[in-house]
């Protein structure tokens, strides 16, 4: 890695101190992003020297935003509409955050909505009146599922992966939306047991596009993953990894060499088959890239 961890990762601005720790929001205990930050911070380690990175549990992506904004955090983790969300000071935020920049988009989520097989429920309208689990309080789930069903009049519950997993089974909720890689182990795990309906949501990526940007795409869960035995066409949005301007930017340059050295391992527990590629990586909307990204971008491109 040319120059080493040891050396770049305790550069400093002006005449500041070296960082020694820092901060990652992530996401709750046994979720995609607390997975991602503890594959990152056995990686910094693993690089030799540099500063702690210390993975912190949180509800995810608005908590982590918010989080990141009042400088309790360094880094963060969060969805890309929820990210954009910040920068524009909507809906969940009530002024354009300041003190949040991009370091790369890391790789994609996958809307699942699913409900049981043997059930009436065949799509996204078909909810209304009826209790969905919409993901956990301050979770970027919560913001796409709500998106999604707002019109439809749902009860929606906020519970995260693994309390919306034992409602449906227990029948207490009759669908459950979850954003994450392919497949998410849960999710495989409770396919298993419980024959499930996962529900088509391309339909609704040209509104959510219309309204809020590029921030969502089409995708596709595939046959066989969960047992589909056809493809399942539905929204995908990407993740990001966040910092704070005051981050050095050389400390930035130097993780995300870290990031994009070790990506597979960072990857392997989050999505199957995904990869990282610093021309997909810049894209992050109306969130700007930190100044260290930046100059890692420009090495990598000449």
């Amino acid at each position: 890695m040319g120059a080493g961890l040891g050396g770049l990762l305790t550069g400093c601005a002006g005449e500041s101190a070296p960082v020694r720790v820092l901060r990652l929001a992530t996401g709750p205990e046994g979720g995609p992003y607390n997975a991602f930050g503890k594959a990152l911070a056995r990686a910094v380690a693993a690089s030799g020297g540099g500063p702690e990175i210390v993975p912190v549990s949180t509800a995810a992506s608005v908590d982590n935003l918010r989080q990141l904004e009042d400088g309790s955090v360094d880094l963060a983790l969060a969805m890309a509409d929820v990210a954009e969300d910040a920068a524009l000071g909507r809906e969940s935020f009530s002024r354009p955050a300041t003190r949040v920049s991009a370091l790369a988009r890391v790789y994609v989520n996958y809307t699942h909505l699913l409900v049981p097989a043997a059930g009436p429920v065949r799509e996204a309208g078909a909810l209304a009146g009826r209790p969905v689990a919409a993901g956990a309080s301050g979770s970027g789930v919560q913001v796409v599922a709500g998106r999604v069903l707002r019109a439809a009049g749902t009860d929606e519950r906020p519970l995260g992966l693994a309390e919306s997993v034992r409602a449906l089974r227990a029948g207490t909720v009759d669908a459950l939306f979850w954003s994450g890689g392919v497949p998410t182990p849960a999710l495989a795990e409770l396919a298993r047991e419980l024959p499930l309906r996962f529900l088509p949501l391309d339909a609704h990526v040209g509104p959510l596009r219309e309204r809020y940007g590029p921030v969502y795409t089409a995708v596709t869960l595939p046959a066989g993953v969960y047992g589909l035995a056809e493809p399942v066409g539905t929204i995908g949005v990407g993740n990001y990894l966040l910092a704070r301007p005051d981050v050095p930017a050389d400390t930035v340059e130097a993780l995300l060499r870290v990031v994009f050295d070790r990506w597979r391992d960072l990857l392997r527990e989050v999505t199957a088959g995904a990869r990282l590629e610093p021309r997909f990586a810049i894209s992050t909307g109306k969130v700007p890239l930190h100044a260290g990204a930046v100059a890692y971008y420009r090495s990598v491109y000449g």
